[in-house]
């Protein structure tokens, strides 16, 4: 058979022309020449290496990927060399394409001998001689050295009748072909046939992305050696797009500007990177794609129809797909919708800016419009408030029971400005609303009333909001009725609610279960404030239990916990408080919630717990990352003044400790327990004082249901002398389960005590034995601190059987083995000195080392010897201890 020969018709001067008659450009059959700032790829070279195994090679992908100078690198280095054909869009036929593809032969030093007709001349269905097909396949078959053959742009000539054709010859030019193909779309060849044969090897357009490495060597090449966190962001910003990077290079070389500033600044939209885009992808496509690309540029993702919404025609699903197929920097995230490649976006809104002023609010506008009908009430909220639509936003808030989230979690942008600002005006209860719920997140107690106000008066006058705006209204009363304190307000809001939520949809309120988690939890607040504990852990209990373990009802989830850990703190049981808040900030950090959505009562928690442990510095310091800020509720600010009251106590300073204690919490009712731990402060510091009657002034009014004050008060009545009373008050608290082991462990230790002045032994053996078994799982020392000299002797005796290897002692017990019995008896090791007298003198009037530093006119430093003379004459080591140690000594 004869093979196809090389010879070509020749025009009029004697070159040989292809079949419409013009000469043969020699551009279109050089590779082009790598610039000085190549870099060479070795993952993707090493790829291309595997070309002579197989006999097909795609490399694919967007305008600028870096696909043709990969190939002409890799191509210029082979021996033989290869043949290279660029094409362009006059070689679209057949008979153009197989002409050029036997003139690349020829110009790559592989001449086709045998004598037959050049490709038939153009025409209207014109299409390569099969006779010319089949023997350039044999001539190729037949070769002793294959070749290897580059075709650049064949997306340029991508048709179904050249595809036929090319894979026709690489079938039947078996071994002897090896062809590359440099496409932006992908080829209309059998590919899955090559793949199965494992006879093809693909580079596709992820692969060709710059990874930050090679990007910061590529920067490099131009003179820029940038950190790599901002070679990490300019990557990310062109998703490693070669050419994007490559020109941010260029321009951050010759920007006057510090390049790591100008590759994070730079405006894409007026930049070389725009000329490049505009140039190469917009406008080579057909007029009504490019309208659909400058709409859908106001989108971070869509669907056809939302893009069909934009443009108002119904022809995006093809268009979309089209693109996709080109690699026209437009993404498929399947059923999920498109995304435009984040710098192609950010040039064609600007060029949207430019071209169309005013067009993008309206696009917005429609696409709110669209998403919320969609059902995608997130994005719908964002476009409104991008559009400045504080009606639709307000609307679509309310009317779809959303308004919760505006106490749940971010904004979208714009959203807090477009309610709050000076230009906002009401326009309905729904607006009035939804600023409400704005400004009481902030807590903004004034304003967020005021606009709840408004929007009740509207909708008591008849406004046509329905069930979902007064639903949303008793949502706020309810969040009103816990930031005042007031417990009467929440439950008449919470009846309001119950009523309402009977007439809404349920398929509705199924989509905001943060709506319920939110009533529930306010109302549990509220509760818990009222001083009606079991009435606040069974509605708290609900958010807890009940709620979806899902993001919109985390914050409300955790709130809950937190205010269950603070009644289990304050019915004695530390230990559970300090394991709900772990398990509620473990599922905060899952659904990551952030720093700024705390209210502080779980901090506040923990630092009380750690001082129950004694562990003073841990608890100075969870109260010292709690924020400056005023407490968002009463029940956060009566949690933080008990944990530091609580805390300064432990440290001694007990002037402090009653100053925070006697703060005032505003709001519109007093809470039970929060007075009667104020008072438990105050009993606790004039018993520091020596003032015992005082003390038992201090708890009188406050005992009646508050089990940790009727300790503090029996512990007082002791202290003056009435062990009768305080054996009373002691016999009245709750049964066993209903009060934790930070009571229960107080009390066994002040009934020790009254045994210990009846001098029944065995009774105080018995109750500290039982008193240490409650304190150890807990771990809890402040008790044992708490109570006194006296116990310090029977701590240091305590009988061999309660320090079993599976049980040790305490480490209060360990503490007092370690530094020896204060027995609280027998004269000071040495006489105090004068000086000495006048330090310990102002400490019993609690004065800070400061104070009496100043009152005795001599330094800080000396006050503090002294102090440490008087805790080493007197055989203790705190400054509560010593006024206790000399006033039973006499020395005050």
């Amino acid at each position: 058979m004869d093979a196809p020969r090389d010879d070509f018709a020749q025009g009029p001067d004697g070159t040989d022309v292809d079949p419409v008659g013009d000469p043969f450009l020699r551009t279109r059959f050089v590779a082009p020449a790598r610039p000085a700032t190549f870099l060479r790829r070795g993952r993707l070279t090493a790829r291309l290496g595997q070309v002579p195994r197989t006999s097909l090679t795609v490399v694919e992908g967007r305008a600028g990927a870096g696909k043709t100078l990969l190939v002409a690198d890799w191509a210029g280095r082979l021996d033989p060399p290869a043949a290279w054909l660029t094409l362009d869009p006059a070689i679209r036929t057949p008979d153009m394409f197989w002409a050029h593809f036997l003139r690349a032969l020829r110009v790559g030093g592989v001449p086709m001998p045998s004598a037959t007709g050049p490709p038939v001349p153009a025409g209207p269905a014109s299409s390569a001689d099969h006779a010319l097909l089949s023997r350039l396949a044999a001539q190729l078959d037949g070769r002793d050295r294959p070749v290897t053959v580059v075709v650049d742009e064949f997306d340029r000539a991508n048709t179904p009748e050249i595809a036929r054709q090319l894979a026709f010859v690489l079938r039947h030019g078996g071994s002897g072909l090896h062809l590359v193909l440099i496409t932006r779309t992908e080829p209309l060849l059998p590919l899955h046939r090559y793949r199965v044969a494992g006879e093809m090897t693909e580079i596709r357009d992820a692969e060709l992305a710059f990874t930050v490495e090679e990007a910061a060597a590529l920067l490099r090449l131009h003179g820029l050696d940038l950190p790599v966190r901002a070679v990490g962001a300019l990557v990310e910003r062109t998703r490693g797009w070669a050419a994007g990077i490559r020109l941010c290079a260029l321009a951050a070389r010759l920007s006057p500007d510090d390049p790591e500033v100008y590759l994070k600044e730079f405006e894409a939209g007026r930049s070389t990177i725009a000329d490049f885009l505009l140039a190469e992808v917009l406008e080579r496509q057909p007029p009504p794609t490019q309208d659909l690309l400058l709409r859908v540029s106001v989108l971070d993702w869509f669907r056809p129809g939302l893009a069909d919404a934009l443009t108002g025609r119904c022809d995006a699903a093809p268009i979309l797909a089209a693109l996709v197929r080109d690699n026209t920097f437009v993404e498929d995230f399947g059923h999920t919708g498109y995304r435009l490649h984040p710098l192609f976006r950010e040039i064609l809104l600007a060029h949207l800016r430019r071209r169309s002023p005013g067009l993008e609010r309206q696009l917005h506008r429609r696409a709110a419009q669209w998403l919320w009908r969609s059902g995608a009430l997130p994005e719908a909220l964002a476009h409104g408030a991008t559009a400045g639509d504080g009606t639709f936003v307000a609307e679509a808030l309310v009317h779809d029971l959303a308004i919760g989230q505006l106490l749940t979690g971010p904004r979208p942008d714009g959203l807090t400005k477009l309610f709050t600002g000076p230009e906002a005006e009401r326009a309905g209860p729904a607006a009035d609303l939804v600023r409400a719920a704005c400004e009481l997140s902030r807590h903004d107690l004034d304003r967020g009333l005021d606009h709840l106000r408004h929007a009740e008066e509207q909708l008591a006058s008849g406004a046509r909001d329905g069930a979902a705006a007064r639903l949303g209204c008793a949502l706020l009363e309810a969040t009103a009725g816990r930031l005042t304190g007031s417990a009467h307000r929440a439950e008449k809001a919470a009846r309001a609610a119950s009523a309402l939520l009977r007439s809404v949809p349920t398929a509705l309120l199924d989509q905001h279960p943060e709506l319920w988690a939110l009533l529930q939890t306010q109302l549990g607040s509220s509760r818990l404030w009222a001083g009606h504990l079991d009435e606040a852990r069974a509605a708290l209990d609900e958010v807890v239990s009940r709620s979806p373990g899902a993001a919109a009802t985390a914050l409300p989830r955790r709130e809950s916990s937190e205010h269950l850990a603070l009644i289990d703190y304050l019915d004695g049981w530390p230990g559970r408080a300090e394991h709900r808040i772990r398990a509620a900030a473990a599922e905060a950090e899952r659904f990551g919630l952030p720093r700024s959505a705390e209210s502080g009562i779980g901090q506040a928690v923990l630092a009380a717990v750690a001082v129950e442990r004694d562990e003073t510095d841990r608890a100075q310091d969870l109260l010292d990352r709690m924020p400056d800020t005023a407490p968002p509720d009463p029940v956060t600010a009566a949690g933080r003044h008990i944990a530091g009251a609580r805390l300064f106590l432990a440290q001694g300073r007990t002037r402090a400790a009653l100053d925070v204690a006697e703060r005032t919490v505003p709001a519109d009712e007093e809470s039970p327990w929060a007075r009667a731990h104020a008072a438990l402060v105050a009993s606790a510091v004039r018993l520091a004082e020596g003032r015992p009657d005082a003390a038992v002034e201090a708890l009188r009014a406050v005992t009646a249901d508050q089990p940790a004050c009727l300790v503090g008060a029996a512990r007082a009545h002791l202290a003056a002398g009435d062990r009768a009373t305080a054996l009373r008050l002691l016999d009245g608290l709750p049964g066993p389960g209903r009060t934790g082991p930070a009571v229960t462990v107080r009390a066994a230790l002040v009934r020790a005590q009254a045994a210990r002045l009846a001098g029944d032994l065995s009774a105080v053996h018995r109750l500290l034995d039982r008193a240490l078994r409650q304190a150890e799982p807990e771990e809890l020392r402040r008790p044992f601190l708490e109570a006194g000299p006296w116990l310090a002797p029977f701590l240091a005796t305590v009988p061999p059987w309660t320090r079993t290897a599976d049980r040790p002692a305490p480490a209060v017990v360990r503490d007092a083995d370690a530094t020896g019995p204060d027995t609280g008896a027998g004269p000071p090791v040495e006489p105090l000195s004068e000086r000495e007298r006048d330090v310990l003198r102002r400490l019993a009037r609690t004065m800070s080392t400061e104070d009496i530093a100043a009152d005795l006119y001599v330094s800080v430093n000396t006050v503090k010897t002294h102090l440490k003379s008087v805790y080493r004459k007197l055989s203790v080591h705190r400054r509560n201890d010593a006024v206790r140690r000399a006033r039973d000594l006499g020395l005050l």
